[in-house]
């Protein structure tokens, strides 16, 4: 079974306006609604590509029951942890450029954290679980390392999708796979980063730090894969992008149904950069037949 936790889920609220200042009232040409979290998306572009998931986490208020309701109307399956305090909602305002207003995260009592904890006992090495996104300021900041080391000894495979102190803690418990973008993995190390051949390098490093496999995404330029085996670049479609939400939460979703599918490294790196491109360049996210219809378009050059 795949599990995918969300520790900090939210309504994402897109609207749409034909531009923006501040201080006036602008009339919104549309908007849409959906249930978001790291997490949640990787569950939903699973549900996409035919796999099943359970999404773990926690939901609270009118809002959490929105989220709730739009998982399950997804088909989805779901173990969520309900708290008292509302889920945060997000602002998505698209007008000539994007702005992001992130909600305020609710509090998670330690005792719905420890129920937390103890779905994750239930895992076995058959499992899959998948770690992504920020950490609410009411959980201990090194939470994913926690539950990676409650983990080790039952060897479920890990994607650690999280960037910063979350991610620095979590590599020295040797992850299946991380994904950081070129910013995030730069980060890590002190660095910028602008180039394949940069990625390559410092995807090598976390795995020397305990990573097994290294997904760096890395907007228009594509992205990067990197193992003990090999390390390849891939070239996307130059298209302008329409949809920032969710892009690499798909390349976790594609990489991971891949290789529970039985592909090898290069085609699921394939099939995870068609996915990200395929979220990246549609309203919402991908579906099954457009991920299809990006995979030619995905061009593959080994770097090692």
């Amino acid at each position: 079974m795949i599990y995918t936790v969300t520790l900090n889920p939210s309504i994402d609220y897109h609207v749409w306006v034909p531009s923006f200042a501040e201080g006036t009232i602008h009339e919104a040409q549309k908007e849409r609604t959906d249930a978001g979290g790291k997490g949640i998306n990787v569950s939903k572009v699973l549900k996409a590509l035919g796999a099943d998931s359970t999404a773990l986490g926690f939901v609270g208020g009118f809002s959490g029951a929105f989220i709730q309701q739009q998982v399950e109307q997804a088909g989805i399956a779901h173990r969520f942890i309900a708290i008292e305090q509302n889920s945060r909602i997000n602002i998505k305002m698209k007008a000539n450029t994007e702005t992001d207003i992130s909600g305020v995260s609710p509090e998670i009592p330690a005792a719905a954290l420890q129920r937390l904890l103890d779905q994750l006992d239930e895992l076995s090495a058959a499992d899959y679980l998948v770690l992504a996104g920020s950490v609410p300021h009411s959980v201990p900041a090194d939470i994913y390392q926690q539950i990676m080391k409650r983990l080790r000894d039952k060897g479920v495979r890990v994607m650690l999708d999280a960037k910063g102190d979350a991610l620095r803690s979590g590599l020295a418990e040797q992850p299946f796979l991380i994904k950081p973008n070129h910013h995030e993995l730069g980060e890590l190390y002190g660095v910028t980063i602008a180039t394949a051949e940069e990625a390559c390098l410092y995807g090598q490093r976390a795995l020397a730090s305990g990573a097994r496999h290294v997904i760096v995404s890395m907007a228009s330029k594509g992205a990067v894969f990197v193992s003990k085996d090999a390390a390849y670049a891939a070239t996307i479609p130059q298209q302008k992008p329409v949809n920032s939400i969710g892009a690499g939460d798909s390349m976790v979703a594609g990489f991971l149904y891949a290789h529970t599918q039985g592909m090898d490294e290069q085609e699921a790196f394939r099939l995870a950069v068609a996915a990200g491109s395929a979220t990246a360049l549609s309203e919402g996210f991908c579906t099954r037949e457009k991920i299809a219809a990006y995979l030619p378009e995905i061009r593959i050059t080994r770097l090692k």
